[in-house]
């Protein structure tokens, strides 16, 4: 699961994922031939089997993955629904025709290369910052990897990142179609337009009760009682645990010299400097600095700018021994006496003085106590998680196994998606968003796994029962389905009124005509960017002006919400892509990186074709629990 995470989130899998979704390969990719057998594997690439226990173990991690992206446990059947099987069986095959191609160029990972990268991946650092050799063998084992699996598919795939920068190095984006990029991205259209009022439409209408029934009936979410859900949930937090915690001086001292570089700050002064030739000029400017010359108006006379002149923000040391010492004896504003250097003579000019700071073991411990126990209650929470999985696993429903880890259990009989009970009060539940979600996306009668929430707890939710919604009668929604009814109406009218005045607009390539006689004035946008927010037009009505061609005519609601706004594009421009601008420049980075993806992509898909694959579609519904 770790592994499979950091990968999508930064390597080449994550190339090949999403190339693979862009390219909109068929269902089982190029030159995969389906077969059921009695062999027990999913699939055959070239020579290499994809054991079903090796497919089962990334799939689940694949599939809790996308779950947490979600934000709910994903069933087997879900995840089926949505593709992630045949999803993950691509990461597997394309790994493995991958890996064989590294085999024949015989490119292989060094142990510190494998040792380095393992020990900085954050999720096998313990409490204290640390890699934490505990974290990793418990966090492989949970993701279904033995130690030597696990830095066998690490070495592995440093191998392979390997073959890959070969692969797509110094491949860049041609700056022609950058330039086209940077032209759409940039480009500034015109525009004029007037603006009408609801009222244009005359008065809004009355509804009769038939409407309204019928209203109220057509929009059903809208009227109606909302969901309640029955459920019960077990919660333990940091202050259930930090009785079993202890915190020894040494571990705070751990921490603080871990973190020492923030406890122990030196003075920063942002400083200018000026050189000169020889000592007599540096003396002479110095003198009129005396006289009441200002250090910039000498930069000036000496045709200096701004940026000739400023060192930044510095520390003593970053000065040296020579301009160090008297520059950090001034005061803020002073200037020192000529200082021999290197290059010639200066004067330094102190604009900003910064204190640092300097605290002690004894200043942080009571801050570092308290620290560095929420860390370890956090941990410790994670064993809590890990023990109810247990439990639970060995058949004992929700409150005993809570019990036996020493969780709270709260029942609560009724509450909606919101956290309202019936009576319109405040269920009791926690505050935090993520638990409101979880509540909702659970499975009625399925008890669901633990999980950590924004707050610093743990919950395990199980829903017990669901209260469908149930549609309100009319008279007791009858003001406020009046009001919608009557806003909807008002709406069609607008919409209506707004494709007429379209038309007439540009027939007559101008919006004079419909203004007189809407009794409205004719406004101007100024030039507009792409996706600009201007406070006297809607959001729609700028993306309207920039999809639509040059000339046309658009409408859109006001920026108001109350009335409609109708423009017609009275220009565009495309400011020049220079060379040297550094947003084009990154802009023709991240394209180049994405067409990296694409080649890493292709030589994936050279790579299949040679070896050949084989698909077991029986094997794989058996272990994916597909249909």
């Amino acid at each position: 699961m770790l592994q499979q995470m950091r990968r999508l989130s930064k390597s080449w899998i994550s190339s090949i994922f999403l190339g693979l979704l862009a390219l909109s390969f068929g269902v089982w990719g190029i030159a995969d031939i389906f077969r059921g057998t009695t062999d027990t594997s999913v699939a055959t690439v070239g020579g290499d089997k994809i054991s079903a226990e090796e497919f089962q173990r990334d799939y689940h991690n694949y599939r809790r993955n996308a779950g947490t992206e979600l934000g709910h446990e994903l069933s087997a059947e879900e995840a089926h629904a949505k593709g992630l099987d045949r999803q993950a069986l691509q990461i597997e095959i394309n790994r493995a025709a991958l890996d064989q191609t590294t085999g024949h160029y015989g490119l292989v990972a060094s142990d510190a290369e494998v040792s380095s990268t393992i020990r900085a991946i954050p999720a096998f650092r313990g409490p204290l910052g640390a890699f934490d050799r505990t974290s990793f063998v418990e966090r492989i084992r949970n993701a279904g990897f033995t130690e030597d699996s696990f830095v066998a598919r690490e070495r592995q795939d440093l191998a392979t990142e390997q073959m890959l920068a070969a692969v797509h190095g110094g491949l860049a984006f041609p700056l022609d179609y950058a330039r086209l990029f940077f032209d759409y991205l940039n480009e500034r259209r015109a525009a004029e337009y007037v603006v009408l009022p609801k009222e244009a439409t005359g008065s809004p209408p009355q509804a009769s009760d038939e409407d309204l029934a019928a209203y109220v009936k057509s929009h059903p979410v809208q009227f109606s009682t909302p969901e309640y859900r029955e459920i019960t949930y077990a919660v333990a937090g940091p202050q259930d645990v930090m009785n079993q915690l202890q915190v020894t001086d040494d571990q705070l001292k751990q921490q603080y010299e871990l973190h020492k570089d923030e406890y122990q700050i030196a003075e920063k002064r942002d400083v200018e400097q000026i050189t000169l030739p020889d000592e007599a000029s540096a003396k002479a400017a110095r003198a009129k600095i005396d006289a009441g010359t200002g250090f910039a108006d000498i930069a000036t006379q000496r045709g200096l700018q701004p940026t000739d002149t400023s060192l930044g923000s510095v520390v003593a040391d970053d000065l040296g021994k020579d301009r160090g010492p008297p520059t950090f004896a001034l005061q803020a504003g002073g200037v020192t006496q000529p200082i021999k250097t290197t290059f010639g003579w200066t004067l330094l000019h102190v604009t900003k003085i910064t204190p640092g700071v300097s605290k002690s073991f004894p200043d942080v411990k009571d801050a570092l106590r308290k620290e560095v126990m929420n860390q370890l209650a956090s941990a410790k929470l994670s064993d809590v998680s890990n023990a109810f999985d247990d439990a639970s696993a060995g058949g004992a429903p929700l409150a005993q196994a809570a019990k036996r880890v020493g969780m709270r259990v709260v029942h609560v009989a009724a509450v909606d998606k919101r956290g309202q009970t019936p009576e319109g009060t405040k269920a009791d539940l926690p505050t935090s968003p993520d638990f409101l979600a979880q509540m909702q996306k659970a499975d009625v009668g399925e008890e669901g796994d633990p999980f950590p929430s924004t707050d610093g707890n743990v919950y395990v939710i199980k829903v017990n029962g669901v209260t469908p919604p149930k549609l309100k009668a009319l008279s007791s929604v009858r003001a406020e389905a009046a009001t919608a009814w009557s806003a909807d109406m008002q709406r069609q009218r607008m919409a209506s009124l707004a494709k007429q005045l379209v038309a007439e607009a540009s027939a007559a390539k101008n919006l004079s005509g419909i203004a007189a006689r809407l009794h409205a004035t004719v406004q101007s946008t100024g030039a507009l960017a792409r996706g600009a927010v201007v406070g006297t037009l809607s959001p729609q009505l700028v993306r309207n002006l920039f999809d639509a061609a040059p000339g046309s005519v658009v409408s859109a609601p006001a920026a108001s919400g109350d009335g409609i706004a109708i423009a017609r594009i009275t220009g565009i421009e495309h400011p020049p892509a220079p060379l040297g601008n550094p947003y084009f420049q990154r802009l023709v980075t991240s394209i180049s990186s994405q067409e990296q993806g694409d080649y890493d992509l292709a030589f994936a898909m050279a790579a299949r074709a040679r070896a050949g694959v084989m698909i077991n579609q029986a094997q794989l519904d058996r272990v994916a629990g597909g249909s």
